[in-house]
C-alpha cells in the first residue's frame, strides 16, 4: 500500500539509473580492457627537455674538458682534488661514456658529469 501511494508511476516498476544491466557491465569492462591494452604496449620511455639536440662525441668530449677545467679552477687550492680530476680526464674514454649514456642532451650531460665527479671532490 505504501508503494502505490508514493509511486506516481502507478504499478509500473521504476528502474534506477544505476541498474546493472548487460549494457552497463560492458561499459565498465571496456575501460579496463583499454587500460590493459595501454599497459601491455611496449613503448620506450624517453623524455627530452624542450626537444634539445642530442650531443655528438666531439661535443661531449669538449664539454667534459671544459667541465673538468672549471672544477680544477674552483678547487685549485686543494692539490689532491686537482690530481684526481687530472687522472679522471686522463682515463676518460669517450666511447665508453657515450655507450653508457646514449642520446644525451646538454642537461643530461651536466647531470651525469656531476654524479661522476662528485666523489672526486670530497
Amino acid at each position: 500500500m505504501f508503494n502505490s501511494v508514493n509511486n506516481p508511476f502507478g504499478n509500473r516498476s521504476v528502474s534506477s539509473s544505476t541498474s546493472s544491466d548487460s549494457n552497463g557491465k560492458r561499459q565498465k569492462e571496456e575501460p579496463k580492457k583499454e587500460l590493459k591494452k595501454y599497459l601491455e604496449e611496449e613503448e620506450a620511455d624517453e623524455v627530452r627537455i624542450g626537444g634539445l639536440p642530442i650531443l655528438t662525441e666531439d661535443e661531449v668530449f669538449a664539454m667534459t674538458k671544459s667541465y673538468i677545467a672549471k672544477l680544477k679552477d674552483e678547487h685549485k687550492n686543494n692539490e689532491k682534488t686537482v690530481k684526481k680530476l687530472d687522472k679522471y680526464l686522463e682515463k676518460f674514454d669517450i666511447k665508453k661514456f657515450m655507450k653508457k649514456n646514449p642520446d644525451m642532451t646538454s642537461p643530461d650531460f651536466y647531470m651525469v658529469m656531476y654524479n661522476e665527479t662528485e666523489g672526486l671532490l670530497n
